[in-house]
């Protein structure tokens, strides 16, 4: 008798819905978002640190302005190349 409680009981464990294979299941799942946590915490520690070189440095804010706002300097030529059409397409 006791037998077949410890049995029923192991089943219960290895092969119900809430048993061992969703256990497994849950842990993988907190593995996974460690995992993105991690990735997450490095970007903003980069963008931080691009934010207090923004706000330190005058020659890092104009090279953000001319390569996202495409900002011209007072003494500097803008020259646009642009590609001949192609008369075969």
């Amino acid at each position: 008798m006791l037998g077949a409680i410890a049995l029923t009981l192991q089943g219960q464990l290895w092969f119900s819905d809430s048993g061992y294979a969703k256990t497994r299941s849950l842990r993988a799942a907190v593995s996974e978002q460690i995992e993105q946590n991690e990735a997450l915490r490095a970007r903003n520690q980069a963008l931080d640190a691009e934010v207090v070189n923004l706000k330190r440095s005058h020659e890092a804010a104009e090279e953000r302005a001319r390569t996202d706002l495409g900002m011209i300097g007072p003494d500097e030529t803008f020259y646009q190349v642009v590609p001949v059409a192609d008369a075969a397409h």
